[in-house]
């Protein structure tokens, strides 16, 4: 049991919520479309390379990293788990997210020059999975139960949730005027697999026994649900080539289905200040093929073996035992369903304020461009994910800026649930209309990502025909 109980906290500690501070208002790039749909947009068209477009990663931990355990310093392992383990409590998490954008593009219509209505479409995988520490099953594991008599072991300290999905979208975004533009976003979710345990009750008692030293009182309410899952690990399924077309198929749209949508808005206040906001992911999946769940419910009381074997009518000890066996599986007989279940999609929430300042200063004249872009911006986002437990929040302040033609930066400070100095920087290039990015956060860090409590990478390859351009 000890043994499962680190293997879970060095997972937990190498696995950040889906925050993508450094892409939220980057216009340049048209994937910031896929945070707010309302959003600004500064392309006539472009496609995304296929598979390459965007690549997202990131996962972390709310208190705890790797270092904290494998450290090589004179503290014994056993010391290091028991220190992990004290200062976690059952609001703790652990999160991985990962994303993989299969195809997008989007392109610029209008009845006028300016175009002032965008069409963006797309196909894109993520991987999400968020676990709780299960403080209490970590105390039952770590120090068992003898020493901790009459402690209500919760049985809602056990609380996650993994999906894998692909996710069909179509969004689009009008510029009503140079104040206000808005946008929304049709989706399809595809989900290929689900695993999710998150509305547990009840738990376990010890206390002292009537006809046995120890009485155990359990009281459980909860489970575990899964889709997708049963047909992948059927024992007699052991075809990689139909694991694989079972995939492609769930893939495209042939799994549990759902639906959302995204919505957002910008506000353009004056010639140098605009707000934004975006609220992404308002939806659900309803799971009914390849359902299998797992449901534990009822009052159960168990005095333990008694001390001495009974040698009534010959029983042996291998009879008795037996029996005692027997007793004990039929105490925690566990029902398997095929009931149908709902899961609703993380809702995200974006709103940014943002102040614009710089004009290109013309050499032949030693004067201010008047009519082009302004080369700086600073500004602060707020960010917020609906989690099972409660939301998760994300404070930035950034920095934006025009370096030369095609070439432009943002440089971002975090304050979120992982850590209090997340410094992230992201870069872009336009090479004729060929454009890369590539973004990551928690700099401070990278000498030693082993005592990271969180990680991101995003990058990625578009073809981009800019409103500037001729």
């Amino acid at each position: 049991m000890k043994k499962c109980l680190v293997l879970v906290l060095f997972f937990a500690c190498i696995c950040h919520s889906q925050n993508k501070q450094i892409l939220y208002g980057f216009s340049e790039l048209p994937q910031s479309l896929l945070l707010n749909p309302g959003g600004k947009i500064d392309n006539d068209w472009y496609f995304g390379i296929p598979l390459l477009s965007h690549i997202h990663v990131n996962a972390g931990s709310s208190k705890i990293s790797t270092y904290d355990l494998f450290e090589d310093n004179n503290v014994s392992f056993n010391d290091k788990l028991n220190r992990a383990i004290n200062s976690l409590n059952s609001n703790d998490f652990f999160t991985a997210n990962q994303q993989l954008e299969i195809i997008s593009g989007g392109f610029a219509y209008g009845d006028n020059y300016e175009k002032n209505k965008y069409i963006s479409f797309g196909l894109y995988q993520e991987l999400d999975f968020i676990v709780y520490f299960p403080k209490d099953f970590a105390v039952l594991a770590l120090e068992g139960n003898v020493n901790n008599t009459n402690r209500l072991f919760r049985a809602n300290h056990l609380n996650f949730n993994a999906e894998l999905i692909s996710v069909l979208h179509l969004g689009f975004n009008k510029k009503v005027n140079n104040k206000f533009t808005y946008g929304f976003r049709g989706k399809i979710y595809s989900s290929v697999a689900n695993i999710n345990s998150t509305n547990n009750k009840g738990g376990f008692v010890t206390s002292n026994g009537e006809n046995n030293i120890f009485r155990h009182v359990f009281d459980l309410n909860g489970g575990v649900r899964t889709s997708g899952l049963a047909t992948l690990l059927n024992d007699d399924n052991s075809d990689v080539n139909e694991d694989f077309a079972t995939f492609k198929k769930r893939f495209l749209l042939g799994g549990n289905l759902g639906l959302g949508f995204d919505f957002g808005l910008t506000y353009q206040i004056n010639d140098q200040w605009y707000l934004d906001s975006s609220i992404i992911d308002v939806g659900f999946i309803s799971h009914k093929k390849d359902v299998e769940n797992y449901e534990l419910n009822g009052n159960y009381v168990y005095e333990g073996v008694d001390p001495l074997f009974p040698d009534a009518n010959g029983q042996t000890a291998n009879t008795y035992w037996s029996e005692i066996e027997d007793e004990f599986e039929e105490l925690f007989e566990i029902d398997s369903t095929s009931t149908k279940f709902t899961t609703i999609r993380p809702i995200k929430f974006n709103a940014s304020l943002n102040y614009s300042f710089g004009k290109k200063k013309i050499k032949e004249c030693n004067c201010y461009n008047e009519e082009g872009d302004y080369l700086n911006r600073i500004g602060t986002q707020l960010y917020a994910i609906n989690r099972p437990r409660a939301p998760q929040l994300a404070f930035t302040m950034y920095y934006y800026r025009k370096l030369l033609k095609g070439l432009n930066a943002k440089a971002t400070y975090t304050i979120d649930s992982y850590s209090f100095n997340n410094l992230g920087l992201g870069i872009s290039s336009n090479i004729g209309g060929l454009n890369i990015y590539a973004m990551a956060d928690n700099f401070f860090n990278y000498k030693n990502l082993y005592d990271a409590q969180s990680v991101s990478l995003q990058l990625g390859i578009n073809y981009i025909f800019n409103k500037n351009e001729n």
